[in-house]
């Protein structure tokens, strides 16, 4: 019979409980524990329908350690289709991957069907996101010129969103954050929804970011099906997906690769050939496991990490 005694069993019970409020029941804490949620604008966000959580877009700030910071970041844009957001295995396990790589993430809320809000509202809050990041740069320690944007699935056509959807930043608006640029510097695509037209397109993405109809407004599904978008100016960008993806076909990432080849833009591209969707850093499976690693070494070759 064990003699461990009670009061470590009690003690143990506590830390745990406390790891699980800490991941769970307060979620806006990163790893540092020191940066609250950061909201993209004080107020109300543009096209608001309340003040409630669910209106106000936010990034949860995980600073990489002192030790490891490179002063490269990367907004982390989880998936769920438009309709919820992945925030675990899409969100929070990928900023502990990066800062483990000594950089810093910023996990992404942003707001979509499933709060009430279609588009434009998803990339408004992508493209503040980066602006409000660039313009923190100083404060967080961070290289201006090195902000990219991570996106799972559905957060992977918002990623691919504001790198064919950027401006430079209003050199005259009112608010400081508004003057600065928002085109990410580089993106990684996993398993993204790259096109919302077509036999390739995800049908409930586009659903949930367009509408019900599917004949309404076929010519901004077509705007926002991104390789048709691609130009000189689109970001660096690193693509994988599986050939048995069968919610988000393979071709969205090729179609993407293609139209970023032919205008010359960087980019790089992992296929396996098996595997699904959804499944995140790939933990769960020996080779899947290896697109981080694969990433890792794009981003040495791009100078974003050592």
């Amino acid at each position: 019979m064990s003699t461990f005694p009670a009061t470590n069993v009690f003690a143990g019970l506590f830390i745990k409980a406390a790891f699980i409020l800490m991941t769970t029941v307060l979620p806006w804490r990163g790893l540092n524990a020191e940066e609250p949620v950061q909201f993209l604008w004080p107020d109300k966000a543009p096209l608001a329908k309340g003040s409630e959580e669910k209106d106000r877009p936010n990034l949860m700030v995980y600073l990489a350690p002192a030790a490891k910071a490179n002063g490269t970041a990367v907004i982390v844009c989880p998936g769920g289709g438009y309709g919820h957001l992945a925030l675990g295995h899409e969100g929070r396990d990928v900023a502990e991957w990066f800062n483990s790589l000594g950089v810093s993430a910023f996990v992404f809320t942003y707001r979509h069907a499933g709060t009430g809000y279609q588009h434009p509202a998803p990339m408004l809050d992508a493209q503040r996101a980066i602006r409000l990041v660039r313009s923190k740069a100083k404060e967080w320690k961070l290289k201006p010129d090195a902000i990219g944007i991570l996106g799972f699935s559905a957060g992977g056509h918002l990623a691919s969103t504001t790198g064919t959807h950027f401006d430079h930043g209003d050199s005259i608006a009112a608010d400081p954050i508004d003057r600065v640029s928002c085109r990410p510097d580089f993106m990684i695509l996993a398993y993204p929804v790259i096109s919302l037209t077509g036999p390739i397109a995800h049908q409930g993405s586009r659903k949930n970011l367009l509408g019900k109809d599917k004949d309404a407004d076929e010519q901004l599904a077509k705007s926002l099906s991104n390789d048709t978008q691609v130009t000189a100016e689109t970001p660096p960008t690193f693509l994988m997906h599986t050939g048995g993806d069968t919610a988000v076909p393979a071709e969205n990432s090729v179609q993407f690769y293609l139209a970023l080849r032919k205008a010359k833009v960087p980019v790089e591209m992992h296929i396996y050939e098996k595997g699904g969707h959804g499944f995140g850093l790939g933990t769960k499976d020996p080779l899947l496991a290896t697109w981080p690693v694969r990433c890792a070494d794009w981003m040495r070759v791009r100078g974003l990490i050592k």
